[in-house]
């Protein structure tokens, strides 16, 4: 089993790598910038690559994207200080496999590594499986004609991955009334977790297909 490590503390990556190549398993290279993450790791292959979320130049969600949009076969897990919602919801939207927290046990860490290289998802801190985060949508017909057309494009860009801030500058607002429009939307499409609503949105209109703009504001 190979990882590729992105953090920017030196620190961090040096305790990870020996957690990890302790336990058996080979670290093939290590970045503190996103740019550089992008870069070497479709080249290197590994079978998971460990993000942090927050980087000087971009985030782990970035690389993640961009990563698996070039392979898919290679499994993400998200590792940060802070257990956020919004950037637990990015990552899986994402396509990573998991989000644990850097204060996770050794092996405990350990496992979601192996967990996630074998094809599990799952979301920190427990490592649940991710089911209750978006495989249990149910889509009621109807609710997606609720939203006002503001808020059917903040869903639309929440649904890819991007984050509160992102979407902000996207359309022109502040973060701020990002997040109670996506307030909104989740208490409109009857869910908890914006990767419920973006699983919502793409059982609802299918791939590729057309969908309704949203009602005027």
């Amino acid at each position: 089993m190979t990882v590729y490590l992105v953090d920017d503390h030196a620190l961090m990556r040096r305790g990870i790598r020996e957690v990890l190549e302790s336990a058996g398993i080979t670290v093939v290279g290590e970045s503190a910038t996103a740019q550089e993450a992008v870069r070497r790791i479709p080249a290197l292959r590994p079978d998971v690559m460990l993000l942090d979320v927050k980087l000087p130049d971009g985030s782990g969600v970035d690389v993640c994207r961009r990563v698996r949009g070039l392979d898919p076969a290679i499994a993400a897990l998200m590792i940060t200080t802070y257990d956020d919602d919004e950037a637990r919801s990015a990552a899986l939207t994402a396509g990573a496999a998991g989000f644990v927290l850097k204060e996770v046990e050794v092996a405990d860490l350990v496992r979601d590594v192996r967990r996630v290289a074998r094809g599990d998802v799952l979301v920190g801190p427990a490592a649940d499986p991710v089911a209750g985060h978006g495989g249990d949508v149910d889509v009621e017909p109807g609710l997606l004609e609720r939203l006002t057309r503001q808020e059917r494009r903040v869903l639309d860009l929440v649904a890819e991955g991007l984050t509160n801030q992102q979407i902000g500058d996207a359309l022109g607002i502040s973060p701020k009334t990002v997040k109670n429009h996506v307030t909104s939307v989740l208490l409109k499409l009857d869910v908890r977790w914006r990767t419920q609503a973006a699983v919502y949105l793409a059982r609802a209109t299918g791939s590729g297909g057309a969908h309704p703009a949203g009602r005027p504001e």
